[in-house]
């Protein structure tokens, strides 16, 4: 009987110390956890990782989704003398004060005051300000009320360019063109087949040397010179590192202007200094430098439809592709040469779509790979519409990492 008292008791025991184990370690796992000095895996480096640190990663991986992200900042809260637009993220502003410029045909000065050259943007004295007011107020709630928050009218809708909407017939009005007449059927076998997207990529890539060359590729270094849309020149200068890494010098009437980024940090230069990129404007500007963006096409859409369309007489394929991202982009290859002819994109702002285009022209060889020489941008805005054409052009030439690291300060 003592005997089995005694095994009992070296039972129990034992399990309170097995016990007392298991508090303490969740203990220190919580404690872990709750430390603000610890930095979450990033989720590219959880799927990049091997089978033999699954574990390891899946728990990074767990306790970073843990976090909460970062909220954007609205323009409410960065900026001064806000009315109407206080709740909207901040990265939204600047787009929609672009689509407001362009619908209208007008600058920022014709709402905003500038004094001997410094901008006064929370100023009131232009009551042009307080109407633009009132109609951001009105698109915003056309669209909520009528077209259940869709983005169907925009102030282009009615301006059209002008800063007063037309609001009467211009005499005489033109006649109405007739629909066409449908004509005889096509014989069977007449019509080619229509293409699949594909079919037009396929194409593309063969037109300019074919995917093992591309595959070859790993750096590019790109020099010309660029016009502005108000006549004003530089020299342009772009190094790459496949996938991402990237460098852009311009030169201009204001000085020299430098942006950087080496895989995890950017940054950008002027004459005042060295300064940090918004992660709004990085991540435009990686999509921008992204090494193969006009080389390889397959992966940088999540859907793609075709059709057939024309620029400037010529037959193209505009195919319409969505990114991860949600936004739509529409490419438009040449029908006979399967070159590229433009780009375009479409960013969804509260206020409206804002359209950018890009055109590409005197494509050469380079290394086996044919490239367009000339590079025409179109935004809302203008301060980023440019030609740029590029006086040399050359791959894999060897490039220092150091290139894309943020300069020291002076």
């Amino acid at each position: 009987m003592n005997s089995s008292r005694r095994v009992l008791t070296i039972i129990c025991v034992a399990l309170s110390l097995l016990l007392l184990i298991v508090v303490r370690v969740e203990l220190r796992a919580t404690a872990a956890s709750a430390n603000t000095d610890f930095t979450p895996v990033p989720i590219a480096s959880v799927f990049r990782a091997g089978a033999g640190h699954s574990v390891a990663r899946r728990s990074s991986w767990q306790t970073a989704q843990a976090q909460p992200a970062q909220k954007e900042k609205t323009i409410g809260e960065v900026q001064k003398n806000i009315r109407v637009l206080n709740d909207l993220p901040q990265s939204q502003l600047i787009p929609m004060m672009n689509l407001i410029a362009g619908s209208l045909g007008v600058k920022c000065n014709f709402c905003h005051v500038n004094k001997n050259g410094q901008w006064d943007f929370p100023l009131d004295d232009k009551p042009e300000k307080n109407t633009a007011r009132e109609m951001i107020a009105m698109t915003l709630n056309i669209n909520k009320t009528t077209f259940k928050g869709n983005n169907e009218v925009s102030c282009f809708t009615c301006h059209r360019g002008k800063t007063r909407p037309v609001s009467l017939l211009e005499l005489p009005i033109p006649e109405p063109t007739p629909r066409p007449t449908p004509g005889p059927p096509a014989p069977a076998g007449a019509m080619a087949a229509q293409p699949t997207s594909a079919d037009i990529l396929n194409k593309y890539t063969a037109a300019i040397g074919g995917q093992a060359a591309i595959d070859k590729l790993k750096t590019r270094v790109m020099k010309g010179t660029y016009t502005l849309a108000s006549g004003a020149t530089g020299t342009y200068e772009v190094t790459q590192t496949a996938p991402d890494k990237f460098y852009v010098f311009r030169s201009s009437a204001q000085g020299p202007g430098e942006q950087g980024f080496n895989g995890s940090e950017a940054w950008q230069k002027d004459p005042r200094g060295i300064g940090e990129i918004r992660p709004d404007q990085l991540a435009d500007l990686k999509f921008e430098y992204q090494f193969f963006r006009d080389l390889r096409f397959r992966d940088q859409y999540t859907r793609m439809n075709i059709r057939r369309d024309k620029i400037d007489g010529r037959d193209v394929f505009a195919i319409t592709g969505v990114r991860p991202d949600k936004k739509r982009e529409r490419l438009f290859f040449d029908a006979e040469t399967g070159l590229l002819l433009r780009r375009m994109g479409y960013t969804d702002t509260p206020l409206g779509v804002l359209p950018d285009q890009t055109d590409f022209e005197d494509y050469r060889d380079v290394d086996g790979v044919k490239v367009p020489f000339t590079v025409k941008i179109y935004v809302v805005g203008g301060f980023s519409t440019a030609t740029r054409k590029f006086t040399e052009i050359k791959f894999n030439v060897p490039v220092e990492d150091s290139k894309f690291n943020r300069p020291a300060k002076p």
